[in-house]
């Protein structure tokens, strides 16, 4: 059974928790400032003394207007009652936890993960530069793919050349002729081209070499522990040195070098002329010639499709590291950063929920306190101002009930006199008849005796 109603409880225990919640709005508006004035000093660009008292002087603006505004909120949404006016209060608090968001949550995330934002964007940078590396050193070996055609077509010149002249496999006389010269000459041409592609090798891994250093030394500093800002600083260094072996990889390419000698092997030909002693053999050489004149045509054909597919694969784009403060990071990969931001709003915005709950009480009491008797619901300090009141009005001669003064009651009008007989008028005694003293007899008096 409850000595107090429940509305007096609620009353007394949210008297109780005032200092409380009190303590626990100062403390949150004063975290609030000390994470807003370490993304401030983030950001700021200047003398260590004017970034100092420029953060601080933020950092405190930041602080009493979030202490404010929640006081202010704590203390009024509670006590409105009308739904025009609390819903009023409600888009008021909206718009403030909108500009408490804009002028102090963000900072407060680029405070708790600023250096692990301005980590990730290295990352991600990093990752990038890995990509291109890749794929510059892999245009620049798209032409070791020539090489097997290149010396395929060598060795066959020179074979026929060899079978021509120890054999006559192609005119049928033995003997070092026109024909024999023209294919030691194509020989040596796709031979020559074949130790351009070869000696385009050595340079490509030797750059892909010192890229994959670079790299490594960027990986090292994106996972080194300790300030992030001359990491920063290293990393853009050793950023501007891979792009420039990025570049020199895209030049050390040899497809469009196969492909213009390529063409020169079917626009140079220059057959010579038929060296044979009669003109059956002329004739038989000249006809040798023609077929391979067709056949290195088609030869140079194959290699200059070849080259095209491999010149039309996408070139490398140059990439640039743009370093980020950490306010710029946290924004950017705000994704990756959640759980942060999170904690960076609940600093802020945690008094919604104090407001909600003593806007929920207060409605419990006045709904309780409309259901008590007025008994129930007077204090003795109350009862006792009552009564003195009343004992007053009383004094004062006023009704209670009406609260209108009483009537004066009129006095009754004098009886007429009444004569009374003498004992010598009245009639003598007989002894039958008993006189009653009527004057003496009152009504509180009991019953005669008999």
């Amino acid at each position: 059974m409850q000595l107090k109603p429940n509305a007096y409880r609620l009353n007394e225990t949210v008297k109780g928790v005032e200092t409380m919640t009190r303590f626990a709005l100062a403390v949150l508006a004063l975290a609030s400032g000390v994470y807003t004035y370490l993304g401030v000093r983030g950001i700021l660009d200047g003398s260590a003394t004017f970034v100092f008292f420029a953060a601080i002087i933020y950092s405190a603006a930041v602080s009493v207007a979030i202490y404010a505004f929640w006081s202010f909120m704590l203390r009024f949404v509670p006590l409105v009652t009308s739904g025009v006016q609390r819903i009023g209060l409600f888009i008021t608090m909206a718009i403030g936890c909108a500009m408490i968001m804009a002028m102090s949550s963000w900072l407060n995330a680029a405070a708790l993960a600023g250096s692990a934002a301005t980590e990730q964007h290295m990352a991600v940078t990093l990752q990038g530069y890995a990509e291109d590396l890749d794929l510059a050193h892999a245009n620049a070996l798209g032409a070791q793919s020539l090489l097997p055609d290149v010396q395929r077509a060598a060795e066959r010149f020179t074979g026929l050349a060899n079978d021509e002249r120890e054999s006559g496999a192609l005119t049928g006389t033995t003997g070092s002729g026109s024909v024999v010269q023209l294919l030691t000459q194509m020989g040596t041409q796709m031979n020559q081209l074949a130790t351009t592609i070869t000696g385009s090798r050595d340079e490509v891994a030797g750059l892909f070499e010192q890229g994959s250093q670079r790299l490594a030394t960027m990986r090292e500093l994106v996972s080194t522990p300790g300030a992030v800002e001359p990491r920063a600083d290293s990393f853009q260094s050793e950023a501007v040195q891979l792009s420039a072996v990025i570049a020199a990889l895209q030049q050390t390419g040899v497809a469009a070098s196969v492909k213009r000698a390529s063409a020169d092997l079917s626009a140079g030909f220059i057959a010579p002329v038929a060296d044979g002693g009669s003109a059956d053999l002329a004739n038989r050489q000249d006809q040798v010639m023609e077929t391979v004149r067709a056949s290195v045509a088609a030869q140079s054909a194959a290699l200059s499709a070849a080259a095209d597919e491999i010149l039309a694969t996408p070139q490398v784009e140059q990439r640039r590291f743009v370093p980020l403060s950490s306010a710029e990071a946290v924004l950017r990969y705000w994704q990756d950063f959640i759980p942060s931001w999170a904690g960076a709003i609940s600093i802020d915005l945690l008094p919604v929920v104090l407001v909600l709950v003593l806007m929920i009480v207060n409605d419990a009491m006045r709904k309780d306190s409309e259901s008590l008797e007025e008994a129930e619901n007077i204090t003795a300090a109350e009862m006792l101002r009552a009564m003195a009141l009343f004992r007053q009005m009383e004094a004062a001669g006023i009704d209670v009930p009406t609260g209108q003064p009483r009537p004066v009651a009129e006095p009754l009008p004098e009886a007429e006199p009444v004569d009374t007989p003498t004992a010598a008028e009245l009639p003598p005694d007989d002894g039958t008849v008993t006189p009653i003293n009527a004057a003496q007899r009152q009504r509180t008096d009991g019953p005669r005796p008999a």
